[in-house]
């Protein structure tokens, strides 16, 4: 009865990241607790970028200066945004093909 708890406990937590040679434990722990962290942050200022661009755009429906400032906010937001989940993707590739 022990064994079979310990089994559902390891099967709720997920997989094992510690198995596998030290520098494959490496990685996989700098990828989950510092880049991922940080691509999501950056994803996440992307996001506040655009919607700042889109306040802009809205406030000074008016002001075609300002206007085309909030415009530019926007495209940039959406840039960024596409980046960060493009390196999201890039890294989840590699990993993948890794065996990570």
């Amino acid at each position: 009865m022990k064994d079979f708890i310990i089994q559902k406990a390891y099967a709720y937590v997920g997989p094992d990241t510690t198995s596998g040679t030290a520098a494959e434990v490496l990685l996989r722990k700098i990828v989950d607790n510092v880049v991922t962290p940080i691509i999501y942050l950056i994803a996440a200022l992307a996001v506040v970028y655009f919607l700042w661009g889109v306040f802009v755009f809205i406030q000074n429906a008016d002001n075609a200066e300002k206007r085309k400032d909030g415009y530019n906010h926007m495209i940039w937001g959406i840039v960024g945004l596409f980046i960060m989940v493009s390196a999201k993707g890039i890294i989840s590739i590699i990993l993948r093909t890794m065996g990570l």
